[in-house]
């Protein structure tokens, strides 16, 4: 039986932690998607050469963002798990990005993350914690992995656990569970 992971809650119950599925582990240099009608992962597209996710790349699931997507998250740490993976997460705030893909502009925030059992980042408890070096990196990633796609995308900004929670709420309230 495969997992039915698009109908996972946003936050574990028990635990009251973020989830996020891992679609893009750390270092993979191809974009997958996770396939919820047919419960599979498939390949979206290569990224550019050179360009590798710096962190496992996923979404929330049990969430929708304007893209009619999950929201799509990026949780922070230093190694890599694999696709289908269930992280639970700490959210630290939100990177603020725009996209127009010829249909006109659309928002399309990326959540910043940190899985619970994470210990070798300390404390940290927001996004702005981060170096700002880390942070600009990983604005140039953003704007670099969607470099071939036809899309135009632009970083608005990053914003803290407030604003990203407020996203997470309106993404919750969207999502509308399959029959």
């Amino acid at each position: 039986m495969v997992a039915d992971l698009g109908a996972l809650e946003p936050i574990d119950k028990e635990t009251g932690a973020l989830q996020m599925v891992v679609e893009c582990p750390r270092g993979a240099s191809v974009k997958l998607k996770y396939d919820d009608a047919r419960r599979i992962f498939t390949v979206s597209h290569a990224l550019a050469l050179g360009i590798t996710y710096p962190f496992d790349w996923g979404f929330v699931p049990g969430t929708l963002g304007d893209d009619g997507d999950p929201l799509d998250a990026l949780a922070i740490h230093d190694t890599a798990t694999y696709p289908g993976v269930v992280l639970p997460c700490r959210l630290l705030g939100m990177v603020d990005v725009i996209q127009n893909d010829g249909a006109g502009k659309e928002s399309n925030p990326r959540l910043i993350l940190v899985p619970t059992w994470h210990d070798r980042l300390g404390e940290l408890e927001k996004a702005a914690g981060l170096p700002r070096r880390l942070r600009q990196e990983i604005e140039q990633f953003f704007l670099s992995a969607t470099f071939f796609t036809g899309k135009e995308v632009r970083v608005r900004g990053w914003h803290g656990r407030k604003r990203a929670e407020k996203v997470l709420r309106a993404g919750m309230q969207k999502f509308s569970p399959r029959p």
